[in-house]
């Protein structure tokens, strides 16, 4: 990453809010962006240069659906690499879920050790686990340890892999990362060798089509509402009976829909968490699908 040059690309939000920014980025997910940053009233948003297309950016910030508030004007500007690093590291602080988990990366010494320990290096990203999504999602996980234990996993869209590491140290079986990313299949995969998990973890560049690889006893779903409303009836097929979903990425207001998804394709709602109105909800696989 250091021998790259990368281009800042500060997206002005009107009115800006934490939530439209989040929305934003969701927007943004079908073009190779590798990390965002949240800066009032802007949304900065990082791309390899030779990867910028202004072109695209402005189809995706013309087709936005959202009327609650307004994203049509950016800047760019060229960041020499060497400062990458130097950015983020500033960012990432270690991070404890309910006193079990600790996230932290290979330049944190000295802290105290948890039943968890993950160590990642983001590489531009992909998740740090400081999103509120990731956060609930290591915690229903937490929450149902005894349910993973030698079972077979699957984290959909894994980014940089902290929810298949975790599954891992907590006993599963065997555990699949997928992420439609190249460089974040590539970072799972590196993060799963440094947290020494490899034998227990595999990880693939693909989407939602790539479950047909078999069947899995939990399905980890991060990823965003629409996906999930997409994607939903695939992870159902794809669980055994009586198997476990988890899917975040939502706000409370999407819960709902994801429910009537989840429940039309034999999936039974179980529980569900909220963090600044963001949704993490658990599922059971107890029908065939109606649809």
């Amino acid at each position: 990453m250091n021998s790259q040059e990368y281009i800042e690309v500060s997206v002005r939000i009107e009115p800006y809010s934490d939530e439209n920014a989040e929305i934003l980025m969701a927007e943004l997910g079908s073009l190779p962006y590798e990390s965002f940053t949240m800066e009032d009233p802007f949304l900065k948003c990082y791309i390899p240069k030779d990867e910028y297309n202004p072109q695209m950016l402005r189809l995706v910030l013309a087709g936005l659906e959202e009327d609650t508030f307004r994203a049509t004007d950016f800047s760019a500007r060229l960041i020499p690499a060497t400062n990458w690093n130097a950015l983020w590291e500033s960012n990432f602080s270690p991070i404890v879920v309910d006193g079990l988990c600790t996230v932290k990366a290979s330049f944190h010494k000295g802290l105290k050790r948890t039943r968890f320990n993950i160590t990642i290096d983001p590489k531009m990203a992909f998740g740090t686990g400081h999103h509120q999504t990731t956060y609930m999602m290591c915690r229903a996980l937490l929450r149902h340890e005894a349910e993973v234990k030698g079972k077979t996993v699957l984290d959909m869209g894994c980014g940089t892999a902290i929810l298949a590491i975790l599954a891992a140290k907590m006993g599963a079986g065997h555990v699949y990362g997928i992420d439609i990313d190249a460089v974040a299949a590539a970072s799972a995969f590196d993060n799963a060798r440094r947290n020494r998990v490899s034998r227990h973890v595999e990880t693939y560049c693909g989407d939602a089509s790539l479950l047909q690889m078999g069947k899995y006893d939990i399905l980890l779903a991060n990823i965003n509402r629409n996906i999930l409303l997409q994607d939903i009836p695939t992870y159902s097929r794809s669980l055994r009976k009586d198997g476990l979903l988890f899917v975040s990425g939502f706000y409370t207001e999407d819960l709902p829909m994801i429910q009537g998804m989840a429940e039309a394709n034999g999936l039974e709602f179980m529980e569900d968490d909220t963090m600044d109105n963001w949704c993490c909800a658990c599922f059971r696989k107890i029908l065939p699908s109606k649809i």
